[in-house]
């Protein structure tokens, strides 16, 4: 499952910093067969100490952790969405991304400049979010026209277009005063709908906050202006240059540094996970001597389904699945020892597979 963030930003507030800390992260891509090498992709590692804990009980040979993918959106000005600067390429880039994470600058520092001059997070992200309005609202207006057309056809074709009209104009209503998609609550047919025509503002959000050391030393809280802004979605504040030096740095080093600014984890981290769970992501995992490996499915899917990120032909082949949770498993030492104590579940092709749920898969041929 390659599912991937677009990281967006004005010039100079750090975004380039963040993308090359994270492809300093960047994994092996040998484990991951469908993955593409792009210089603009840095594929990153979901921290998980579940892997570790069950890699050693399982005493593996190898373990592989659940992976995000982050794009390095081309630069964003004022007017990108009129195709000023890379304003063209950047939204054909976003476009591709299934969540966003806008980084914006709360950090004084006379060397670099702001290409507004002035330090206002809030307004960053207004600019952004505009900019990102304009676009949707050029996609729905032309849908509308293809669609108002479509209507008056009996087929069932024309049904959908009527249907699709009244989503549509809800969504034209909102962008025309200048608020994106994602704020309003969607049912199933309007996200479908705002998937189908890849508007920009329906995607999640994170807000990457970057500080100064100092900021992050005194822990530094958005104020009210700036959460208002952000609504519902996820922000996470770091010190960019900071995590840059973090992903450089030996296991020792990195956890001098946390402990110096009191963090109980880095930044990047932190905004690894967030976007994992962003993105209505959850674990499963397998373990064995060979391997134990985290595996990504989306949160409420059936067993059968989320078996086929293991392979392919699982989830057709799917006859049934032994189950068990992770801390359960451990507490038992062994799978053997948690089946002598009736702890493993046998489940069918009804099962919801869940956060952290360890499994045996059994099929057919």
């Amino acid at each position: 499952m390659s599912l991937s963030i677009g990281i967006v930003g004005l010039p100079n507030v750090g975004k380039s910093t963040l993308f090359k800390a994270l492809t300093n992260k960047q994994v092996d891509i040998q484990n991951y067969p469908f993955t593409t090498i792009d210089p603009n992709v840095g594929v990153v590692e979901v921290p998980d100490q579940r892997v570790d804990a069950l890699s050693l009980m399982s005493n593996s040979k190898k373990k592989i952790y659940a992976t995000v993918e982050f794009t390095d959106i081309a630069g964003l000005v004022k007017g990108a969405a009129q195709g000023e600067g890379l304003g063209n390429k950047f939204l054909a880039n976003i476009r591709e991304t299934d969540a966003i994470a806008q980084v914006v600058r709360a950090f004084e520092d006379k060397n670099v400049t702001h290409v507004h001059n002035r330090i206002d997070p809030a307004e960053d992200i207004e600019i952004i979010n505009t900019e990102l309005v304009f676009a949707d609202s050029e996609t729905v207006q032309k849908k509308i026209e293809k669609s108002e057309k479509e209507s008056k056809s009996p087929t069932p074709e024309g049904k959908k277009a009527t249907l699709d009209l009244v989503i549509l104009n809800k969504f034209k209503q909102q962008l025309d005063a200048g608020r994106i998609v994602s704020s309003l609550e969607l049912n199933e047919g309007e996200e479908q709908l705002a998937k189908e025509i890849n508007l920009l503002t329906a995607k999640k959000f994170i807000y990457v906050i970057n500080v100064s050391e100092e900021q992050l030393m005194q822990k530094w809280v958005p104020d009210e202006k700036l959460k208002k802004t952000m609504g519902d979605a996820p922000w996470v504040v770091m010190n960019n240059k900071l995590e840059l030096t973090l992903s450089d740095t030996s296991t020792v080093e990195k956890e001098e540094y946390l402990k110096e600014f009191g963090l109980p984890e880095s930044g990047l981290d932190l905004l690894i996970k967030t976007g994992y769970k962003t993105l209505g992501l959850l674990t499963f995992l397998t373990t064995g001597e060979d391997e134990t490996r985290a595996w990504t499915a989306y949160i409420g899917d059936l067993i059968p389904k989320a078996s086929k990120a293991i392979h392919t032909d699982f989830e057709r082949l799917f006859i049934r699945a032994e189950v068990i949770n992770w801390k359960t498993l451990l507490e038992s030492s062994s799978w053997s020892g948690a089946r002598g104590k009736g702890l493993i579940k046998t489940v069918g092709r009804d099962y919801v597979i869940q956060e952290g749920d360890v499994v045996e898969i059994l099929i057919g041929k």
